[in-house]
């Protein structure tokens, strides 16, 4: 295991000055949530997990296969990252704080590749002023963390970037402190503020191997973010919130408070061009135009995929979007190809993502709203969900394939129930059980399959006809073979 150097320090302000309260817990309930249920999953092999519950709202039978990849922070229930199927049901979840707070949260839960094999990756920490101060942990498929990775000189990893290379490093956000004076912008003459930061680590060593500053190539008069003269709280002029890599090989940054993707040369640090904003390079087509926009990815066909906030420290328009534009770098023109609209009115103030699905399915993640929608190229809905409880929120969305393997045994809970028993079944993490067999005796050595049933859900209830003094429950994948074994339960 990799523990490369840093530290996470504490915070108290939420993500994107929200301010919600804590919500009770609603009463408990057994697999399977309907829009009238619970806002909180309950299990009865696993007690201890106690999630915001998702609701799918549509769901034509057409979904991209894979597994949607979400975290739930704020609102209800436990915070942390979390896994769905593609019905709505919980896959795996690893809890980190027992209600709402801000000094402990994961956010940006993804799959993506580390020496060639497929890793979970998420940002784990604090949320202070609207960023992240924290760490990434790289986790296997039997969810074992092999890596974190940690900023320099200095710096917390931030919530809203994190992005493995296929040479191994990491890039992403961090935010640092300074002063300037502001005065020619209404601000003060030693007035402190936030800079973006990209960092580029060697995830093996630990190693910097690149640093980008915004407040080294942006200017202050670039940012739409109202400036005040209560210098209590930095002003954060630049906001990163998204890093990936170009087609050439450098990279495309985007910064929400000046509505603006800055291509930055990989090696020198220079901007190359900047889309959007006070000082944009490009001409923008009819609808091209985004504002306070995240998560925004350069696609090898010349789109760029944007999810169109409209909305942060004031509104511009109605509803947020996901944008898909043709970039014509050579021309320095931008236009419109389609957008993707909510499935009910969302506007976002914070958070989102684009996420372009193998075979041509779209997914969006709406942000504040924690709604997740996958349509297909033409802007037709094939499924959507949502995390239940006021004030629930997920940062990103993602889909993709996944198989988890984990390292523990499957949890069981039996009890009795008339002449017979009812046994629940479950394996936090797992994708490979499709059924379940229940074996009982009246030894723990002497046991025999009593009862099966297919896999449903994350729980899943098997009836058993009689009782027995010793139970356990074993799960088998599509081939018959035994996978893991619950431990013996004394009824």
């Amino acid at each position: 295991m990799l523990l490369l150097g840093g530290g996470v320090a504490a915070g108290a302000a939420l993500l994107g000055g929200c301010t919600t309260q804590p919500q009770p817990e609603n009463a408990a309930s057994d697999s399977g949530v309907s829009p009238g249920a619970p806002a909180v999953r309950h299990y009865k092999s696993r007690p201890d997990l106690r999630p915001a519950a998702a609701v799918v709202d549509t769901n034509t039978g057409q979904p991209a296969p894979g597994v949607v990849l979400l975290d739930s922070h704020a609102g209800v229930g436990q915070q942390g990252p979390m896994i769905l199927d593609n019905a709505g049901e919980l896959v795996w979840f690893r809890p980190l704080s027992a209600g709402q707070t801000p000094k402990l949260r994961a956010m940006n839960v993804r799959v993506q590749h580390y020496q060639g094999e497929p890793v979970l990756t998420w940002w784990q920490g604090s949320v202070v002023n609207a960023h992240g101060e924290g760490h990434y942990v790289l986790a296997n498929s039997h969810y074992k963390q092999i890596a974190q990775v940690h900023g320099h000189g200095g710096l917390s990893g931030d919530l809203h970037e994190f992005l493995l290379t296929p040479a191994g490093t990491a890039l992403f956000s961090c935010y640092g402190q300074a002063t300037a004076d502001l005065r020619s912008i209404g601000g003060t003459a030693s007035h402190p503020y936030f800079y973006g930061v990209v960092q580029e680590v060697d995830v093996a060593t630990g190693k910097l191997v690149f640093q980008w500053r915004s407040d080294q190539h942006v200017s202050f008069s670039s940012s739409y973010a109202p400036i005040s003269h209560d210098t209590s709280r930095p002003w954060d002029h630049f906001h990163i919130n998204s890093i990936t890599v170009a087609p050439d090989g450098n990279l495309l940054v985007s910064a929400r408070n000046t509505w603006t993707v800055y291509k930055v040369h990989r090696k020198t640090g220079a901007v190359m061009w900047r889309m959007g904003g006070k000082h944009n390079s490009f001409t923008m087509g009819p609808k091209a135009k985004f504002s306070w926009q995240h998560h925004v990815t350069q696609h090898a066909d010349g789109r760029f995929t944007i999810f169109d906030n409209e909305s942060g420290d004031y509104k511009t328009g109605t509803n947020s979007r996901g944008l898909v534009l043709h970039v014509d770098e050579k021309r320095r023109h931008a236009s419109f190809v389609r957008q993707y609209n909510p499935p009910v009115p969302i506007l976002s103030a914070a958070l989102g993502s684009v996420q372009d699905l193998p075979g041509g399915n779209v997914l969006v993640g709406w942000g504040e709203r924690p709604y997740f929608t996958e349509y297909k190229r033409d802007g037709s809905i094939v499924f959507s969900g949502h995390l239940k409880g006021k004030g629930t929120y997920d940062y990103r969305a993602f889909k993709s394939a996944w198989t988890g393997r984990p390292a523990g045994h499957p949890a069981i809970a039996v009890s009795s129930s008339g002449s017979g028993m009812n046994v629940y079944a479950s394996w936090n993490g797992d994708t490979r059980v499709r059924h379940w067999k229940v074996l009982a005796g009246s030894a723990a050595g002497n046991l025999s399959v009593v009862a099966q049933a297919r896999r449903h859900g994350f729980e899943t209830h098997i009836p058993v006809p009689r009782h027995a003094a010793y139970v356990a429950a074993a799960g088998y994948d599509s081939a018959g073979h035994e996978l893991g074994r619950s431990p013996v339960h004394h009824l």
